[in-house]
């Protein structure tokens, strides 16, 4: 099943909506300007109630550009899981020396190649400049303990209290209340997020927040942060051209957004509250073990698993490229943007990005396995522009 609502699904998340919701606007920098009036953190905490959350449903099906054909379903894939069984949480490992990533920018129309060498580790951030002034107005709370991760055998999910980096990207698009999975990735400025492209695509999309570890039992356990809006009302969201132009299906292997959330109600930095995983491109595709988070729209609280990834290259042209594979159960409409994470770490909840659900088919037709685009140099690169957009600002 795709990672979005089926039609009457999504008319049926309309009706559910909690309150009136205002006029369509933007939800891209591309796009045309988003609702008017100021959008911190204060004010999405006013319209993302927890009421208006828990309303919140999975995004409908991306509507196919002119002349692209629907997709279909595709057979049901099997993936081998790990042998023997592993535990889901990997003690750290020593990161990888950064080296830059292979040059040339591939055409979407086919497979990037897997690159040969070291991946690419970003950031490195650098220390601040002494004197600059920090938007810090207190130091950031120390964290409570992580919630207990479950332990399953590989490629079974499980529900669990999630992690601080990982959260839900809440968005209103089409006059309807919407969610995704999205999560922090560590940057220069400490205020990057990471999803897929497909959910925060659209000229429609406006109002958006990211907020960490939502459950519906606490929704709000580290606040707010609200995706920041240019001058113009703008939301400050980076995808690449490409994807917008050819669409979900010509380039699936594109489906990566970034996005600039502004601080908390306190004041505080997303990272530096809730920490950011580093994001890794050129790693390839095969990876023993892999945590994947998603927050289903079926669920209260999200959902981890942990499996082997393997290369998936399409066999249909209407969708072209190479992505990686991961069979875990149980993510429906809801997970996608969900990451991909290596060497995650218990002690401090963050570990190595090196995908997020989406891709192929938006995330895959099946809800027992998973499909992301490949992070190589395309991903670097919309990264590179969006630390570049957000440091700007």
């Amino acid at each position: 099943m795709r990672r979005t609502l089926t039609v009457a699904a999504a008319a049926a998340a309309l009706l559910v909506s909690a309150g009136p919701l205002p006029a369509a606007g933007a939800g891209s920098a591309a796009a045309a300007p988003a609702a008017a009036g100021r959008w911190g953190a204060h004010e999405a905490e006013s319209w993302w109630t927890p009421e208006r959350m828990a309303s919140a449903r999975p995004l409908p099906p991306v509507p196919p550009l002119p002349g692209e054909e629907p997709q279909t379903p595709a057979d049901p894939v099997q993936i081998p899981p790990v042998e023997p069984p592993v535990p889901p949480v990997e003690p750290p490992e020593p990161a990888p020396v950064a080296t830059p990533s292979p040059s040339g920018t591939p055409t979407v129309a086919a497979p990037e190649p897997e690159p040969a060498g070291t991946p690419s580790i970003l950031p490195a951030p650098a220390p601040e400049p002494a004197g600059t002034p920090s938007i810090l107005p207190a130091p950031a709370p120390v964290r409570p303990a992580l919630p207990r991760i479950p332990a399953a055998g590989p490629g079974v999910g499980q529900d669990f209290g999630g992690l601080p980096v990982v959260g839900r990207m809440f968005l209103v698009k089409g006059g309807g209340s919407y969610f995704c999975t999205a999560s922090v990735v560590a940057s220069p400025g400490r205020n990057l997020v990471i999803s897929a492209a497909h959910c925060l695509l659209g000229a429609d999309t406006q109002q958006v927040a990211f907020v960490p570890q939502y459950t519906r039992a606490k929704p709000r356990p580290f606040g707010m942060f609200p995706v920041v809006r240019t001058a113009a009302g703008r939301s400050k969201i980076w995808i690449d051209q490409r994807y917008r132009t050819q669409g979900v299906n010509r380039a699936a292997a594109l489906d990566v957004a970034f996005a600039q959330v502004g601080p908390g109600a306190k004041g505080l930095r997303v990272q530096d509250v809730v920490g950011g995983n580093r994001l890794v491109t050129g790693a390839g595709y095969a990876h023993a073990r892999a945590t994947l988070i998603g927050h289903p729209s079926t669920a209260a609280r999200p959902r981890l698993c942990v499996n082997r990834t393997t290369k998936y290259t399409s066999t249909d042209s209407r969708i072209p490229g190479s992505f990686l594979r991961i069979a875990c159960t149980g993510y429906p409409g809801g997970t996608s943007g969900g990451p991909f994470l290596l060497r995650l770490d218990g002690r401090t909840g963050t570990g190595d990005v090196v995908g997020v659900i989406g891709g192929w088919k938006t995330g895959g037709d099946k809800p027992d396995v998973s499909y992301s685009s490949y992070f190589g140099t395309d991903i670097r690169k919309l990264y590179e522009k969006a630390v570049a957009g957000a440091k700007a600002s």
